[in-house]
C-alpha cells in the first residue's frame, strides 16, 4: 500500500502538471500571433492564388497587428507549396492559399499525392470564387453551346480547345464538358493563358474555357465571343450569358473557390483567432471589392460548411475526373 501510495502520489503530481497546460493554452491564444505569419501562395506571380493570397495577406495582417509575409513557392504544379505547408510546423504561423485545384482537383489527376487534402489541413475561411466563361474565337461559326455541341458530335475531334497546360482548370472544365455532352474534342495545351489566347485572338485554336477574371478583359472588347459560363447562376459581369445548366449541359457547374487553410494540427486557439480574423476580413467591403473587380464572387462560409463544400467537391470531381479520363499526366 505504501509503495502504491507514493507511486499514486507521482502520478497525481504528473497530472496535475500536465493539467497545468490550460493556463497555457490561454496564454498562447493571448499572445498569438507575436511575430510575422507567412502565407505560401503554391504557385508563381501572377493568377488567382497569388492575387488572393496578397489581397488576403494584406488585410488578415491589419486585422491580426502582425506582418503576413507572401511567399511564392511553385513547382510541378500546386505539389511543392501545397505540400510544404501540409509538412511544416502546425503553429498558426504557416497558411496556404488552397483552392478546388489543390485540394480537390488533384486528388482526381495524380496517382499519389505527398499530402492528404482531408487529413493534413484544417480551413482558416474561404475568400472569393471564379467561375469559367466559354471563349471563343471571333470567327466561329457556332455562336451558341447548342450548335457547337452538334457541330463537334458530327465532326469528331475537328473542333479545338486550348488550356494552359494539362491538369489546369481549363483543360478540366472544357475535358469534362465536352464528355458530358458526347463529343470528342482535340486539347491544344499551352504554356499559360497568354499564349492561349495569342492563338485564340490569331483564330488558329477555336476554343478556350478560361477563368473569368482573364477572360473578362477580351470579352468586354469584344474581341472574343462567350457561349457559356460554368457558374451555378449567370455570373454578374455577364447577365446575357446562359450558364452550362441552361445550354443543356445537365447540372454541371464548375467554380475555382479560394482560401486560407493551415495545418490539421494547428492548435484550437491559434485556428480560432485565425478564423476569426479571417471572418472580418471577407466582410470587408474594400475586400470584396478587389474580387468583385474582377469577376470573383466573395465567399461567406462557416468553417463547416468550408470542410462540408470541400467533402463534396472531392466527391463529386473525382468521378467526374474519372469518368472524363482527365489526368495531369
Amino acid at each position: 500500500m505504501k509503495r502504491w501510495g507514493a507511486f499514486g502520489a507521482g502520478l497525481l503530481a504528473c497530472t496535475m502538471l500536465l493539467g497545468a497546460g490550460a493556463p497555457g493554452d490561454v496564454a498562447f491564444a493571448q499572445s498569438f500571433p507575436d511575430r510575422s505569419l507567412k502565407m505560401i501562395v503554391p504557385q508563381p506571380p501572377g493568377g488567382g492564388f497569388d492575387l488572393v493570397g496578397r489581397v488576403t495577406a494584406d488585410k488578415l495582417g491589419q486585422v491580426l497587428g502582425q506582418s503576413v509575409i507572401v511567399e511564392n513557392r511553385s513547382g510541378t504544379g500546386t505539389l511543392v507549396g501545397t505540400d510544404a505547408v501540409a509538412k511544416a510546423a502546425a503553429d498558426g504561423y504557416t497558411m496556404l492559399v488552397a483552392g478546388l485545384p489543390n485540394i480537390v482537383l488533384n486528388v482526381g489527376l495524380y496517382p499519389k499525392l505527398p499530402y492528404d487534402p482531408i487529413k493534413d489541413f484544417a480551413v482558416v475561411g474561404m475568400a472569393v470564387s471564379y467561375g469559367y466563361a466559354l471563349a471563343t474565337r471571333k470567327d466561329l461559326p457556332q455562336t451558341d453551346f447548342k450548335s457547337l455541341i452538334a457541330f463537334a458530335k458530327e465532326n469528331p475531334e475537328k473542333v479545338t480547345y486550348a488550356s494552359g497546360g494539362r491538369g489546369t482548370g481549363q483543360h478540366i472544365a472544357m475535358a469534362v464538358a465536352a464528355h458530358l455532352a458526347g463529343t470528342k474534342m482535340t486539347h491544344v495545351p499551352y504554356r499559360g493563358a497568354q499564349a492561349a489566347y495569342q492563338d485564340i485572338l490569331g483564330g488558329r485554336v477555336d476554343l478556350f474555357f478560361d477563368n473569368v477574371s482573364t477572360a473578362l478583359p477580351l470579352i468586354d472588347d469584344s474581341r472574343v465571343n462567350v457561349l457559356a459560363v460554368s457558374t451555378p447562376k449567370r455570373h454578374p459581369r455577364m447577365p446575357n450569358v446562359p450558364t452550362l445548366i441552361e445550354a443543356g449541359l445537365g447540372d454541371f457547374e464548375m467554380e475555382t473557390w479560394f482560401g486560407v487553410f493551415v495545418p490539421a494540427a494547428t492548435p484550437a486557439p491559434a485556428l480560432e483567432k485565425l478564423r476569426a480574423a479571417m471572418d472580418q476580413v471577407v466582410q470587408r467591403p474594400d475586400f470584396a471589392a478587389v474580387f468583385e473587380k474582377t469577376g470573383g464572387i466573395p465567399m461567406r462560409l462557416t468553417a463547416a460548411q468550408s470542410d462540408a463544400l470541400v467533402k463534396r467537391e472531392m466527391t463529386r470531381w473525382t468521378k467526374l475526373l474519372k469518368d472524363a479520363s482527365v489526368s495531369a499526366e
